[in-house]
């Protein structure tokens, strides 16, 4: 099938406006690579070091006619999703020694759960963690002895700064290793039911305990189609894993046998052998636009609005919001995955997963199939199932239907005929909105502003009944430079019962959502942010805004002349819960519209 005329037109105005940025990017990547391997430049003390604490591996590292791969691991168990990888390490050490290579932790980088911080002081430390990531993962690889790189992240801030790390490293191939999700537990809707009898004074904190470690159970991926497995999606799509690698579940035999076959993968495409690819290779701008076809139909996290830009730039492709509406507007929702509907992304596996979204993607031409991977040429590879045979991973056919159309539909019947997550413009700047999980008959909302400066106000607020007619909450002074840009998905649960009293309700701010948050229509990210003195620090209580998902506008109806921007106290977000250590982050992040990046 020919590539959809507006997906090849996206690609085109991506790569013409890289076009600097990328040609500079691929020269440095080129001139890092002639070098040869890494080893071959360091001095025998310099290697002594790097070998001393490697028992039987010393000798092939010594000898340095093997590859060696440098593991970056976001390891610890504080995050259900990156607990399993406590054992990658020996898995992959053992696969790289059988296969007369060597493998080495090259180092770890820190790794929040949201889940833990929502609503918390730490959220506020949250989105600078990706440059945190990244940067720690280039001080592990700059020990400049690895022939190859295995990424061990899964969550929210984590895949992203290690993908800007890989293409800042990205003479050497990239393998991103993921660890799945957990098994089903209580249903996501049940979960959500109970938050909102909870914010209501229905039940208590005990049930509310119950429900939520009924949900969150085990190892692996939270089980809802949040930021986490939106990543998982999105290396997938971008030929980052191994093919149908996302959603197998830990402590599986067929989880192990991928993360031996990835480290297989990881020494077959050095440069010292005969089919190298390095990672600079497979980051560009089809890659990325291949990203944000997956992401609309899939129904992905608003999150990656701000990540797919900042990982874009690490590897010199440009990415705009208008490139994110304009493929939103070509590319149908194929998919209904809790926030977006009942089902969990267990379900969305078993009724075909992403191998037949990717087959039904290239069919209708709404993907480019013409690109490298870490599996090999084209993404065709990717529309196989992997499974296991005597121990070992092998590929077959893999659905050539959806085995459930309550979850998972073809391009032919989608849910929807867009995507559903699309840019927003007006005289209060530019925002976002993903519409995908919002009944159509609130994607209008207009309605008088009540401002805040915090979602905490919000709370007391609705806790003293003051919420009794339609209202557009208006949350300000949550953007990355007045606080780092903290999630408000605490507010879902109290949006969402006003909306179930059958006031119509909606969210504005410069802030952001929750990969999970839904059916509450919210403009996110809005920007110029209140702290850059942007037109929603103008807003006052009472005036009319007017949010139209449906033909992507986000306008105060009131005069704004002779405003004096609102002002505020920020004091408490600069101190306590390490926030001291990030005022420099604060002061050096970029617009959220292009990724609220320090780093890149």
């Amino acid at each position: 099938m020919p590539l959809h005329p507006q997906i090849a037109a996206v690609t085109d105005r991506i790569r013409a406006r890289s076009e600097g940025p990328r040609a500079r990017y691929l020269d440095l990547m080129a001139r890092a690579a002639s070098d040869g391997p890494r080893r071959a430049h360091t001095t025998c003390a310099n290697q002594a070091h790097a070998y001393a604490a490697m028992g039987q591996d010393k000798d092939a590292l010594a000898a340095g006619r093997t590859p060696n791969i440098g593991i970056v691991t976001a390891y610890n168990d504080m995050l259900s999703a990156h607990q399993p990888f406590e054992r990658y390490p020996d898995l992959i050490r053992a696969a790289a020694r059988a296969a007369g290579a060597t493998a080495q932790v090259a180092g770890g980088v820190p790794a929040m759960c949201d889940g833990v911080t929502q609503g918390q002081p730490g959220m506020e430390l949250s989105l600078f963690s990706r440059d945190v990531i990244a940067l720690a993962a280039g001080v592990a690889l700059s020990h400049n002895v690895f022939d190859a790189a295995l990424y061990l992240g899964v969550c929210d801030k984590i895949v992203p700064g290690l993908v800007i790390a890989a293409a800042t490293f990205g003479h050497i191939p990239a393998v991103f290793l993921p660890a799945g999700p957990m098994p089903s537990g209580l249903p996501n809707d049940e979960k959500a039911k109970v938050r909102m009898q909870f914010a209501t004074g229905e039940v208590g904190r005990e049930a509310l305990m119950a429900a939520e470690m009924a949900s969150y159970h085990g190892p692996g991926t939270c089980t809802f189609y949040g930021t986490a497995n939106t990543n998982q999606m999105l290396m997938e799509f971008m030929g980052l894993h191994l093919p149908g690698a996302s959603f197998v579940n830990p402590g599986t035999p067929l989880r192990d046998a991928l993360t031996v076959a990835g480290t297989e993968r990881a020494l077959e495409i050095t440069a010292l052998g005969n089919d190298y690819r390095p990672v600079s290779d497979i980051l560009d701008e089809k890659a990325f636009v291949n990203g944000l076809v997956g992401l609309m139909a899939t129904g992905g996290s608003t999150n990656l609005v701000l990540h797919l830009p900042a990982m874009a730039r690490a590897a010199g492709v440009i990415l705009d919001l208008e490139d994110f509406s304009d493929i939103s507007a070509v590319v149908p929702l194929m998919a209904k995955v809790y926030p977006n509907g009942l089902a969990d992304v267990n379900h969305f596996h078993a009724a075909g997963g992403l191998g037949y979204m990717i087959g039904e993607l290239l069919r209708a031409g709404l993907m480019h199939e013409d690109v490298k991977t870490i599996a090999g040429d084209g993404l065709s590879l990717y529309t196989q199932e992997p499974r296991l045979t005597d121990g070992r991973v092998t590929y077959g056919p893999g659905a050539g239907q959806t085995l459930n159309d309550r979850i998972l539909r073809p391009v032919s019947a989608p849910f929807s005929p867009s995507g559903g997550l699309m840019q927003l413009t007006g005289n209060l700047g530019r925002g976002v909105i993903k519409s995908s999980a919002v009944a159509p008959d609130r994607h209008v909302i207009e309605a008088p502003a009540r401002v805040f400066h915090d979602q905490d106000s919000v709370k007391a607020a609705f806790k003293a009944g003051e919420f009794t007619t339609d209202t557009v909450v208006v949350v300000r002074f949550q953007g990355p430079r007045a606080n780092g840009m903290p999630e408000l998905h605490n507010l879902t649960p109290t949006l969402a019962v006003l909306q179930d009293r059958g006031l119509r309700v909606a969210l504005v701010t410069d802030g952001r959502m929750s990969g999970a948050s839904g059916k509450v229509p919210a403009a996110i990210h809005v920007s110029p942010e209140a702290m850059d003195g942007g037109p929603i620090s103008l807003i006052r209580d009472g005036d009319m805004i007017r949010l139209d998902a449906d033909a992507g506008t986000l306008d105060v109806l009131a005069d704004l002349t002779g405003r004096t921007p609102a002002t505020a106290d920020l004091s408490a977000n600069s101190q306590g819960i390490g926030r001291e250590l990030f005022e420099v982050f604060r002061r050096n992040v970029g617009a959220s519209a292009e990724g609220a990046g320090v780093v890149v």
